[in-house]
């Protein structure tokens, strides 16, 4: 899914957290689809609307300072499902406060299930 968005209170300054700012979330998942692909079958894959939802929750959540923070928390949310094997998941901010021009901050991550990932 790419740019899942929502209001957050993430950053490191006061006024980040006072005021919030919109972020974006992209996640791909891995995992086999196989059987959900043969049996036409949801319950054998990820419902990426709750996925999305639980992005929301994440993103609207608890504020944290870090964006690598923010990332490590979707990440854990998408790896929940027992199906995934890996999350990759990047997270834009936009309105990041830096002082020159600049189109986007964005902190991207892989996470497995397991490491080393086999």
């Amino acid at each position: 899914m790419r740019g899942i968005g929502a209001r957050g209170r993430h950053g490191v300054l006061a006024f980040e957290r006072a005021l919030g700012q919109r972020f974006a979330v992209d996640v791909v998942l891995h995992l086999d689809t196989r059987q959900a692909a043969a049996g036409d079958d949801l319950t054998q894959t990820v419902h990426y609307g709750e996925l999305a939802e639980a992005v929301v929750a994440v993103v609207a959540g608890e504020p944290v300072a870090l964006v690598e923070t923010l990332a490590q928390r979707i990440a854990d949310v998408a790896l929940a499902a027992e199906a995934v094997v890996a999350a990759d998941v990047t997270v834009h901010k936009p309105q990041a406060p830096v002082t020159v021009p600049f189109d986007d901050v964005v902190v991207s991550i892989r996470r497995w299930r397991s490491w080393p990932p086999s």
